[in-house]
């Protein structure tokens, strides 16, 4: 018997554990419907319930996590198979193929698909904010601060003073638009469904959606500003960021372009629509935020790794402030903001148990063991 066919031989065993995880997964679930209620109580308070964004969703998340991310994971555990010695690939088929993998595989698209309601409950609340502020009040002062803290000059000056380059602006803009994206919801996916990071899984996801609350939702919403790519439409000054967005139009044609978007997200604005990854916020800045959560995580697996992971960190907030999205403090206060989320989390939130259903099915995970099922 092939260890695909014993894994539908299991099949019962395999529902009973992803059961077992989704009870454990309750609270998360659960707090998923209560933000879920408190964002259509806000968007009904304010007369914004055209703005809700969730149908908007579901072709697009249910295609990354029940398609794309899941064939990049069966890709890469038959790189794994492939590239073992004979004597060892039956044992690493067994390892992928095991009850505790495909039950924790299943369970996790099941909180994938939940997390779709999270996130169309984001971009709903995100697009009701400018309503509920009148505007964007607090782009001039968080201009001002950012100026006062970098030595009297908007911070985009002393990056384009070394790195004003259309090479470098499309690496950016690569890397802001499209890595990123890659690097974030595929750690999502990677720790919703894989057993190798059970022991963080409830502590990351709980911080995951922490950080898309508190920085992108409750205090975009009460310091609302557009940011540095709006500024001239929210505050009439075109001046103070004009010379950058001209450098940034020279992209304009490109896939990736910063300001492509950043038309795209003001003309829904403008036209009191919500769209795909629509609304418009600058403090603080998400982008740092789950570049920062990520790189904690990291360095508790391995601290080389870690640092790594803190570099590009840095690089997602310079690459912020060089494309226009943000002030340099939106960057600053997320990675504080997020840090604290993650002590409280590593506090409040024990390390998960491995599933009994890893005991039960020890002697199936056995190389000798699948030999002889063969």
């Amino acid at each position: 018997m092939t260890d695909i066919s014993l894994a539908f031989h299991r099949l019962p065993m395999i529902l009973r554990g992803a059961a077992q995880i989704v009870r454990r997964d309750s609270a998360l679930y659960l707090c998923i419907v209560i933000y879920t209620l408190a964002g259509l109580v806000f968007l009904n308070a304010i007369g914004a319930t055209d703005l809700a964004a969730y149908s908007i969703y579901f072709g697009r998340w249910t295609f990354l996590n029940c398609l794309i991310l899941p064939t990049f994971a069966i890709l890469i555990d038959l790189l794994v198979i492939v590239r073992r010695f004979d004597s060892r690939r039956r044992l690493a088929a067994g390892r992928i193929f095991s009850t505790s993998r495909l039950a924790y595989s299943a369970s996790g698209l099941c909180l994938l698909m939940a997390l779709m309601i999270f996130q169309g409950t984001f971009t709903s609340v995100k697009n009701g904010m400018p309503v509920w502020q009148g505007g964007f009040p607090f782009d001039v002062a968080q201009a001002n601060i950012d100026a006062f803290l970098h030595f009297g000059a908007d911070p985009w000056r002393w990056l384009y003073a070394v790195a004003e380059n259309d090479l470098v602006r499309t690496v950016v803009e690569w890397n802001y638009n499209v890595f990123w994206f890659l690097l974030n919801f595929g750690a999502l996916f990677f720790v919703a469904t894989s057993p190798m990071a059970a022991s963080v899984r409830t502590r990351y996801l709980a911080c995951f959606m922490a950080v898309w609350i508190i920085v992108g939702n409750v205090l975009a919403a009460l310091f609302l500003s557009a940011g540095p790519a709006f500024y001239g439409a929210v505050t009439g000054d075109v001046a103070r960021f004009g010379e950058q967005l001209a450098f940034l139009a020279h992209g304009a044609a490109s896939r990736n372009s910063a300001v492509t978007y950043q038309q795209y997200l003001w003309s829904l604005h403008e036209a009191r629509q919500a769209g795909f990854a629509s609304g418009i916020s600058a403090f603080p800045s998400v982008h740092v935020g789950l570049a920062m959560l990520n790189a904690l995580f990291l360095r508790e697996y391995d601290r080389r790794l870690g640092a790594l992971a803190f570099l590009y960190v840095v690089f997602v907030a310079v690459s912020s402030v060089y494309l226009a999205w943000h002030y340099a403090i939106d960057g600053y206060v997320s990675a504080a903001v997020t840090l604290v989320v993650y002590a409280i989390a590593r506090k409040l939130i024990p390390a998960d148990p491995r599933p009994a259903l890893d005991m039960q099915t020890a002697t199936v995970n056995r190389p000798e063991a699948v030999v002889t099922a063969s």
